[in-house]
């Protein structure tokens, strides 16, 4: 299947998304844990709350772990984040003596992945994540709604986990429609290919896939 016919379908359905990063890696990072089970709006809630409380991440890592978790509260699971925030601002500073991971912009991107995957509880998706949002590196990540379209266009088995689809998406999709293909799948998902009762019959894919086909039929 061409990505780039996935693309440009969805592209004329959601617009071409432009990479235009608003926060360096280490902030991308925090606000990335900070997204994880929560809605968009509460998340970033809890990054500003963050910013206005402290001031500066060198204050969120002096802070006790309460201080914390007080100012991200609305982002939910406030303790375990709190926890995991102030653990890597922590691991910043003692790896390279600031609060800084601007070294990130003059590595390979897999060599910039595995160094932020070297930080506790930084996974693939996170890292992926940090690397194409403050960065527009053509690394993918491939978060439910990616690996969920991904499996039902037919670009990877059923069998692949989303850690593998990492892998075997970053093999097949070009680097510069890296982007585009992440930000509109997820938008895709979210409106239309959703995990329970797809839309279907309104699906800018539907010829492309085999999925929607066999849905239509069963409906």
């Amino acid at each position: 299947m061409n990505i780039a016919d996935i693309c440009e379908l969805l592209e004329t359905s959601y617009g071409k998304p432009v990479c235009s990063p608003s926060y360096g890696p280490l902030d991308e990072l925090i606000l990335t844990i900070l997204s994880q089970h929560t809605a968009a709006v509460n998340y970033n809630r809890a990054f500003a709350n963050l910013r206005e409380r402290f001031g500066s991440l060198e204050a969120v890592r002096a802070a006790d772990v309460q201080a914390i978790e007080d100012s991200i509260r609305i982002g939910g699971l406030a303790h375990t984040k709190a926890i995991r925030i102030k653990r890597l601002l922590e691991e910043v500073r003692a790896r390279f003596g600031v609060l800084s991971l601007d070294v990130l912009a003059d590595m390979p991107d897999e060599e910039a992945r595995s160094l932020l995957m070297d930080f506790d509880g930084v996974g693939i998706k996170t890292a992926s994540c940090v690397l194409m949002f403050s960065l527009c590196r053509p690394v993918l990540p491939v978060d439910t709604h990616v690996h969920r379209i991904s499996i039902r266009l037919g670009l990877i088995e059923p069998s692949i986990n989303a850690e593998a689809a990492h892998h075997e998406l970053g093999e097949i999709v070009p680097d510069e429609l890296t982007y585009s293909f992440h930000v509109n799948l997820v938008t895709h998902g979210r409106r239309v290919c959703k995990a329970r009762n797809p839309a279907c019959d309104v699906c800018p894919l539907l010829e492309l896939c085999p999925s929607g086909k066999r849905f239509m039929f069963m409906s």
